[in-house]
């Protein structure tokens, strides 16, 4: 496995759209505690940037021997809106965008029966330029269970169209997220996402879920085991033969600075990965 930091990690905590920290920043300091590569948002590059921005943001990567793991093209994908179905309906863009950071993987998002036609047509568009698309595992969408989950993927039928695991979301949405369910979603496994919460009644933060409901949760430190542990969820990644991207999606938590942030993740997940 590959392990990737997503730019999330220097997001303003209230805006999905705006870096507190350069991209510059987080590249170093991401490739310097030892990241094979980041996760793109739309807060560093997105599909409405300059072209001429995106190309710098290449040749920073380039310069620190550093990949993009996966595109997330727009703020509405990153907030999960009612636009978040977007760009199955004009992929084209997301594809250009991938293409330009020289990453194979864009994140889509699917809320309706209706999208699964869409998602077919996006993804033979993506394989003829062989770029594959992925749905997290996410509240509010169709990718709330396994069940459900391979129930669209299954009638998508799309060789390039798989999903990212994210445990997290599984939680808040009731699901089983461990070893198990791992294993069923082999076969269509593109990426993994771990962030690190726990259900809290008294949190204000909460997951819109189509299962439960409101679903209050909790962010707590990328460390606490006592919350989601991922050393069964890596040995089961290991024993299915995994060997994408394993991407940290921590948002800031606190006061934390993003320096503190990145030394943590590479401090819990390095003797993991690698």
């Amino acid at each position: 496995m590959k392990l990737s930091l997503s730019v999330r990690i220097a997001e303003s905590p209230k805006r999905k759209d705006v870096a507190a920290v350069p991209v510059e920043t987080v590249a170093a300091r991401a490739k310097a505690a030892g990241f094979d590569g980041l996760s793109m948002r739309a807060s560093v590059v997105g599909i409405e940037s300059a072209p001429s921005r995106v190309r710098e943001v290449r040749t920073l990567l380039d310069q620190l021997d550093l990949q993009v793991s996966m595109v997330t093209g727009d703020l509405a994908l990153a907030i999960n809106n009612i636009d978040a179905t977007r760009p199955l309906t004009n992929i084209a863009p997301y594809l250009d965008l991938a293409e330009a950071l020289e990453c194979d993987l864009v994140r889509v998002m699917m809320h309706h029966e209706d999208d699964i036609a869409d998602a077919r047509r996006a993804a033979d568009a993506a394989a003829e330029r062989g770029i594959r698309l992925s749905h997290q595992m996410h509240w509010g969408s169709l990718f709330e269970t396994v069940d459900g989950a391979l129930d669209i993927l299954a009638r998508i039928n799309r060789r390039n169209f798989g999903v990212t695991y994210e445990p997290a979301n599984m939680l808040a949405c009731g699901e089983d997220y461990g070893p198990s369910a791992i294993e069923r979603f082999s076969p269509y496994l593109f990426n993994v996402y771990f962030q690190n919460i726990r259900l809290d009644p008294t949190s204000p933060t909460t997951f819109a879920t189509r299962r439960r409901g409101t679903v209050p949760v909790r962010f707590v430190p990328i460390g606490d085991r006592s919350a989601i542990d991922p050393r069964p969820l890596i040995e089961a990644l290991a024993r299915t033969g995994y060997d994408g991207w394993f991407s940290i999606h921590q948002p800031l938590i606190g006061d934390a600075s993003v320096e503190t942030a990145i030394a943590e993740v590479a401090a819990e997940f390095l003797p993991l990965i690698k």
